[in-house]
């Protein structure tokens, strides 16, 4: 690790108003392309620009808090000390889509003062690849408790173009994005993206939300946009004690959507694991009784179609103890689904009279499989509090490693899913659970911003429009597949639970509707070659095969699942543009995997392969979309082939609408 500091200016005393600095400061990524340009006008108003090479491409934009006390106010502002920070490092992950992740940026640390004497900083850090600054109010004299009103920062455009973004809200993520014109978001939750009209790539989030309020975008005219924080019940945006730090507001630029995908910009931007040992932390594949239940044709509560029996869960750890899958979740396990939407409903404790607990983990440890722990909240996260130790407890005790928590409902007191309230639960769930060595999978969750460099037992999260709604909707268009890797992906990995073989649920006979939405029409908008292709290109170190074992018993197609490991050591962008069509190649050891996905349109495109070793020669299993595979009557018509092929090699993909290609490439032995 090599680090720098260039103290551009010194002053007697740190925040002594006697220093004379100029009002500009500006601080450039490593290459020079990217330059953050600072500065306070004559009225005290503090200000950036953003350009790329002799482009710039974010206007002048404001930034600041508002406060309810006013002195706490950042506005007529000047500066007192300014330094840059250099720094070269390349860090390694304990999981994820590379092992090795380059950090390498500079840092301004700008020291400021207010008119009333409020000391804070500026802290920007510039990347090859993007951007991240946040506002700092360290402990001082005459100040303890703060609340913030409002945040000022703006993200004004030059540009108009094209955004792919999913409307403001407060409380959930899973909505379908659009595809509008960048003036033509009016409000949006981040990761935002756009792509302006000369081609440059910009995506909008924020990096390590920790203890405070989660930001959304509003548009304020054109192209320009103010963060605007989720608000307490109150209406205060965030409430801290003495001293206040900000998540990183984040701006990931590229010349290309590759760019985008292979940015680490959010992971660096959170601070280093603080965890002693990670020994315990260990990615996994997984099936699970969950899928049933959206179906229709079973139930999380007690009944005559209860998912979750003893007989039942003994025939999935059947299933991945012969199939190469680590791990079996059990959803609807435990007494309280039939109390929902009343206080204190769940316990997380009580097993339901046809699960037995102790005979469930008797049988999974001689059949040498892991359980997935399953904690639903219903939204009371008080009552989760009260119980949490508790019920980690009961699950280190029994072996189990991952548990998967839910927040399907309204939070107590008129707080919302994403206020500061519950960014603040959902740390101290992901901080409780390392202490009993628990891996987290989070649903219904805050958004993700990076934080898995901190905590890596917060493997992955739900956070966005997921396989679920296949199951009792219209089903998730063709085009969302090829979206999330550019938007909802770029803040970190998401279990969306891939892996449906019955797409038009031929299997699924009679069934019970049971949520709203469900029109008759439901459907999974894929074709099965499709399904394969995506546990690649959705990324996730807890990675479930996600419909009845039931559909996979005498499926070739499972062959691949089996192929395919939990974690990664390098991955690489082989083809991308946002909403069309993407492709990822990921390495495992010595062994690659590579999906490919297209939106509503046929598509034929060729794959390089001079990533592979010069001299060696592979063999590849290809899964794709079979002859007369037909998206409305036919999507489960699959081919499945092997092919030898080198660093030399062109690989062919053509796939039908909503289809794609799988495929596993390990060495040949000689």
């Amino acid at each position: 690790m090599r680090v720098r500091v260039v103290f551009l200016a010194l002053c007697a005393g740190l925040m002594s108003l006697s220093c004379s600095l100029d009002n500009r400061v500006e601080v450039k990524s490593p290459n020079g392309e990217l330059k953050y340009e600072l500065y306070v006008n004559d009225q005290g108003r503090l200000s950036y620009e953003l350009s790329l090479g002799q482009a710039k491409l974010i206007n002048e934009s404001k930034l600041g808090l508002e406060a309810a006390q006013s002195r706490l106010s950042i506005e007529n502002v000047k500066i007192v000390d300014k330094k840059i920070i250099e720094v070269d490092e390349v860090w390694n992950a304990v999981w994820g889509q590379n092992k090795r992740i380059k950090n390498n940026y500079n840092q301004l640390v700008l020291d400021l003062i207010t008119s009333k004497g409020l000391q804070f900083q500026l802290q920007v850090k510039v990347y090859d690849d993007g951007v991240g600054f946040r506002y700092k109010i360290p402990e001082q004299t005459g100040i303890d408790s703060i609340f913030i009103t409002d945040e000022k920062t703006e993200f004004n455009l030059t540009q108009n173009g094209t955004a792919w973004s999913i409307p403001a809200n407060f409380d959930s993520y899973e909505m379908l994005y659009q595809t509008t014109k960048i003036d033509e978001v009016k409000g949006a939750n981040t990761p935002v993206t756009f792509k302006t009209n000369d081609g440059v790539y910009l995506s909008i989030h924020e990096a390590n939300l920790t203890d405070y309020a989660g930001m959304t975008l509003q548009n304020t005219g054109g192209t320009n946009f103010e963060a605007n924080l989720v608000p307490w019940p109150d209406g205060v945006k965030v409430k801290a004690k003495g001293s206040l730090l900000t998540p990183w507001r984040t701006i990931t630029i590229s010349k290309n959507a590759v760019g985008l995908v292979e940015s680490n910009l959010i992971q660096n931007l959170n601070e280093p694991c603080v965890l002693e040992n990670t020994d315990w932390i260990e990615p996994m594949k997984y099936i699970g009784i969950w899928w049933g239940m959206h179906l229709g044709v079973e139930t999380w509560t007690m009944g005559p179609k209860h998912g979750a029996r003893t007989e039942n869960m003994k025939a999935y750890i059947d299933f991945a103890a012969d199939h190469n899958v680590q791990a079996v979740l059990a959803e609807g396990w435990n007494t309280g689904w039939e109390n929902w939407g009343k206080a204190r409903a769940f316990d997380q404790q009580t097993p339901y009279a046809d699960f037995d607990f102790d005979e469930v983990v008797r049988y999974a440890n001689a059949k040498g499989v892991e359980l997935i722990g399953h904690h639903e909240t219903g939204g009371d996260y008080i009552y989760y509090e009260e119980c949490m130790d508790k019920a980690f407890s009961m699950l280190r005790d029994n072996g189990i490693r991952v548990l998967k928590t839910g927040y399907a409902g309204p939070i107590p007191n008129g707080h919302y899913h994403h206020g500061q309230k519950m960014v603040q639960h959902y740390r101290k769930v992901v901080e409780k659970a390392a202490k009993y060595n628990l891996m987290i999978d989070a649903h219904e969750p805050i958004k993700a911003t990076g934080i898995s460099r901190t905590y890596p037992n917060m493997m992955t999260r739900e956070g966005a429009r997921g396989m679920e709604w296949n199951g009792w909707s219209e089903g998730n268009p063709p085009e969302h597949y090829v979206i999330l890797p550019f938007t909802r992906c770029l803040g970190g990995p998401i279990d969306y639970t891939p892996g449906i073989f019955d797409i038009l649920y031929k299997n699924r006979k009679e069934y019970t509707k049971w949520n709203s939405n469900d029109k008759g029409n439901s459907r999974v908008n894929t074709t099965l070659a499709k399904q394969l292709a995506l546990w690649v290109c959705l990324y996730s170190p807890l990675q479930m095969a996600s419909d009845m074992v039931s559909n996979y018993k005498d499926q070739p197609a499972f062959e691949f699942f089996e192929l395919l490991p939990a974690d990664f050591d390098e991955s690489k962008v082989l083809l991308a543009e946002i909403g069309d069509v993407y492709s990822v190649a990921r390495r495992k050891d010595k062994n690659w995997y590579i999906g490919t996905i297209t939106d509503e349109n046929r598509r034929s495109v060729e794959l390089d392969l001079s990533f592979l070793e010069d001299g060696k020669k592979y063999m590849a299993s290809i899964f794709e979309d079979g002859d007369n595979a037909n998206l409305e009557n036919n999507p489960t018509d699959i081919n499945i082939r092997k092919v030898e092929v080198d660093s030399k090699t062109v690989l062919s993909v053509k796939m039908i609408e909503s289809g794609g290609q799988a495929v596993a490439i390990v060495p040949v032995v000689n």
